[in-house]
C-alpha cells in the first residue's frame, strides 16, 4: 500500500494542451512541480507498482470469482435486474437493482456490510444514478439500485454471510410483493 501523499502523472515533452502547475517556486520537473520531492514515498510507489504487476492478474480473476458468486446467489430473485456487463465491467464491483425496494431503505437496513446506491462521486446527489438512466433504466428502477464492491481483503466468507443475512430475507420480502397482497414500494 503507498502511503498518502504520492502520485504519479505523465507528461508528454510537447502535450496538446498546457498543464499548469499546481505548485509554484524552484521551477524542478520542467516547471510542473517544486519542491524537494519525497524520495521514500516515491521508492513507496515504485514497490506498490511491483507489487501490482506480480499480483494483478491473479487478483482480478480473485475478485471476479467472488462477484459471481455473489450475483449467483441474488440472480434468482425475483424482479432483481443486473446493471451492466459481467464480462465487461469491473471484476470487483457489482451493481443491481432490486425492482420495488426501495436503494437507500436498503443501505440503511445494511449496517454489517458497506454498500452504496452509487459511484463515490456522485454520493452526495439524491438524483438516480446518470449511468443507469443512460442505460434505459427508469427512475423507480435506478433508485432501487446497490452498488457491492469488493476488494483485496473481501473472502468467500464475507460474500457467503451477505447471501445469508442479506439476500435471503430480501428474497423473502419480494415474494410477499407478487403474492398480491403488498402493492406499494417497500420501506425496509
Amino acid at each position: 500500500m503507498v502511503r498518502k501523499g504520492i502520485g504519479a502523472l505523465y507528461v508528454r515533452r510537447k502535450p496538446r494542451i498546457r498543464i499548469e502547475a499546481q505548485m509554484h517556486g524552484g521551477g524542478h520537473e520542467r516547471g510542473m512541480r517544486s519542491g524537494t520531492l519525497p524520495v521514500h514515498q516515491i521508492v513507496g510507489m515504485g514497490e506498490a507498482y511491483r507489487i501490482a504487476k506480480e499480483e494483478m492478474e491473479t487478483e482480478m480473476a480473485r475478485l471476479r470469482g467472488l462477484r459471481n458468486r455473489l450475483w449467483n446467489g441474488i440472480k434468482d430473485i425475483e424482479e432483481v435486474y443486473l446493471n451492466g456487463d459481467l464480462e465487461q465491467g469491473a471484476p470487483n464491483i457489482l451493481n443491481v437493482s432490486f425492482n420495488y425496494v426501495e436503494g437507500e431503505s436498503l443501505i440503511m437496513a445494511l449496517k454489517d456490510l458497506a454498500v452504496s446506491s452509487g459511484s463515490a462521486c456522485t454520493s452526495a446527489s439524491l438524483e438516480p444514478s446518470y449511468v443507469l438512466r443512460a442505460l434505459g433504466m427508469n427512475d423507480e428502477l435506478a433508485h432501487s439500485s446497490i452498488r457491492f464492491s469488493l476488494g483485496r481483503f473481501t473472502t468467500e466468507e464475507e460474500i457467503d454471510y451477505t447471501l445469508i443475512w442479506f439476500v435471503n430475507p430480501l428474497a423473502a420480502c419480494v415474494t410477499f410483493l407478487h403474492c398480491g397482497k403488498c402493492t406499494s414500494r417497500v420501506w425496509i
